[in-house]
């Protein structure tokens, strides 16, 4: 059973996950692919009902912009560890598109990968069988500091910390 990491803590994972169009379930919680919400929106979305989506990593979120502001939750599969389109795609979401619900990766995540991954604007992370959690959960912290801004905080390093002192600056 894959393991749910929230934030920083491990969590009981109570979204039904959709494969296909064949499956839609009754569930009121539900992830559903983006082409099935983007088809189905006017059945799917609506009563007491939250929707995910799941999208590939090599997707184009275009279908699904319209849905962003009813959407809760967007999964991107990685479909191995060496492929990061869905960092990319994380980024397009949070700083273009505004999304603003959780963003969850799924599929091949990686321990090593998972601070990058928060920086990118992940907010939870389903790890494959086999991993270890307390490992997961040490990587989350493995680096202290950037010199690049991010999604969660796009402001470099030289704007974060005054020269010569551990006290942050104010924005500029």
């Amino acid at each position: 059973m894959p393991i749910l990491i929230d934030g920083e803590r491990i969590v009981a994972d109570d979204w039904t996950f959709i494969e296909d169009a064949t499956d839609v379930s009754d569930a009121n919680r539900i992830i559903v692919p983006a082409a099935v919400a983007a088809a189905q929106a006017p059945s799917i979305f609506g009563d007491d009902r939250e929707i995910g989506v799941w999208l590939p990593g090599d997707a184009e979120p275009d279908e699904i912009v319209g849905l962003l502001n009813r959407i809760k939750l967007i999964a991107i599969r990685f479909p191995s560890f060496n492929d990061g389109r869905g960092l990319s795609l994380a980024v397009l979401l949070r700083s273009r598109y505004g999304f603003v619900g959780e963003l969850r990766a799924i599929g091949e995540v990686h321990e090593d990968l998972l601070h990058y991954m928060r920086r990118c604007g992940f907010d939870s992370f389903q790890l494959p069988d086999g991993r270890d959690p307390a490992v997961a959960l040490a990587a989350l912290h493995s680096l202290s500091d950037f010199y690049q801004g991010s999604v969660i905080d796009p402001r470099p390093a030289f704007r974060r910390v005054a020269r010569g002192s551990s006290k942050p600056t104010q924005a500029v």
